[in-house]
């Protein structure tokens, strides 16, 4: 009421009245408290005009009251804010065409990411792409793999999955050269994120860690609950969040929950209850809802299932998260489709350059025997 207070002393000094205003506030256990105190003296003034001088002051302590009741009064809250991963791919994109164009204007050429598709599952990203059919053996498989970890032309290679039943996916994986592994899966880059060394981090791990640091969510000494173990993301999310922030690959110092299909569903809620970070990656629709997460938790939701929409009856994109009803009471939250996945792409670029920087520090010697071990 500062404008109210000025017009009323104003009014006050114009009918002959000496007066002084003291506005005053202290907080006290996080209860505020204000007062106004008004002195009023006059000479040859008539007593009416004095009581209605008193009577207008009255009513201003009135409204400040009034105002000080309002700042008591809890605000309708507010929703989560929406993270944008398509916004966020945007400036990682942005950022690797810079680091491209300083390759090129060196004599470079540019970077050249391969990936290997087995049946039908669509490509992520490329910029070559090969395409075998379903029955392949692992042998002929494993022939192409070797071709592409030792031509100079190439400088990240990923074999997309999920591969067919016959074939084994951690014989694939360990047999892409771990300079060229853009997915992060080989053994050796496994082990080093592990060990929280500089390596090849997989795509969608390194695109949550990515929204979490760009957003500003705190991590350090918060509580974290990632609900899925898979090696390709659930684990590797849990690494990135867990270690060491002054280590050569900085982690995020939080505490870590994880759970998985065996955790039952009472026990995972008391848990995401008490959690500042929830990052669901389990596959499984409405998995986290509201009544799981406190005021203010950041929902990262990495699910992506296939339902039919009961309205429509046609089939839609949903993640692992109730996103209407968890929006309301969460600080921050990623939508699905459009927030891990546009980063995952981005995080596969990074990763391509990456690896072509690693051919220009590591001779093709090296190369080669880091495909054959």
């Amino acid at each position: 009421g500062g404008v109210a207070a000025e017009s009323t002393v104003t009014q006050c000094r114009g009918k002959g009245f000496k007066t002084s205003r003291l506005l005053a506030s202290s907080s006290t256990d996080s209860a505020l408290s204000a007062r106004v105190v008004c002195y009023v003296t006059g000479r040859g003034i008539s007593s009416p005009v004095r009581m209605a001088a008193i009577r207008t002051l009255r009513k201003l302590c009135q409204h400040s009251q009034h105002q000080l009741c309002k700042l008591h009064t809890s605000a309708p809250r507010q929703e989560a804010v929406v993270i944008s991963g398509k916004k966020l791919a945007r400036q990682i994109r942005e950022e690797a065409r810079v680091d491209v164009d300083q390759m090129v204007l060196a004599g470079h050429r540019r970077p050249h990411l391969t990936v290997v598709l087995v049946g039908e599952n669509p490509a992520r990203i490329s910029s070559e792409t090969i395409l075998k059919q379903s029955h392949i053996s692992e042998e002929e498989l494993l022939d192409l793999i070797y071709k592409l970890n030792t031509d100079h032309r190439v400088d990240g290679l990923l074999v997309q999955l999920p591969l067919p039943d016959h074939i084994d996916e951690r014989a694939i994986c360990n047999a892409v050269s771990p300079t060229k592994d853009v997915d992060g899966f080989h053994v050796v880059n496994v082990g080093r994120l592990c060990l929280d060394q500089s390596t090849m981090l997989p795509a969608t791990p390194w695109g949550v860690w990515e929204i979490i640091k760009r957003t500003g969510i705190p991590t350090i000494g918060k509580n974290v609950v990632v609900a899925g173990r898979s090696k390709n993301v659930g684990m590797p999310i849990a690494m990135l969040l867990h270690t060491d922030s002054r280590h050569e690959r900085p982690g995020g110092d939080a505490t870590v929950t994880i759970s998985h299909r065996h955790t039952p569903k009472e026990q995972l809620s008391q848990h995401t209850k008490i959690a500042d970070i929830i990052v669901a990656a389990a596959g499984i629709p409405n998995l986290i809802t509201s009544d799981m997460i406190k005021e203010g938790a950041a929902v990262i939701d990495v699910g992506i299932n296939r339902v039919q929409d009961p309205v429509t009856g046609k089939s839609r994109l949903v993640g692992d998260v109730d996103f209407e009803g968890v929006r309301k009471k969460a600080g921050f939250i990623t939508p699905v489709p459009g927030g891990v996945g546009p980063m995952t792409v981005a995080m596969l670029m990074k990763n391509t350059i990456k690896a072509a920087k690693n051919v220009l520090l590591f001779p093709p010697e090296r190369i080669r025997m880091a495909a054959a071990s």
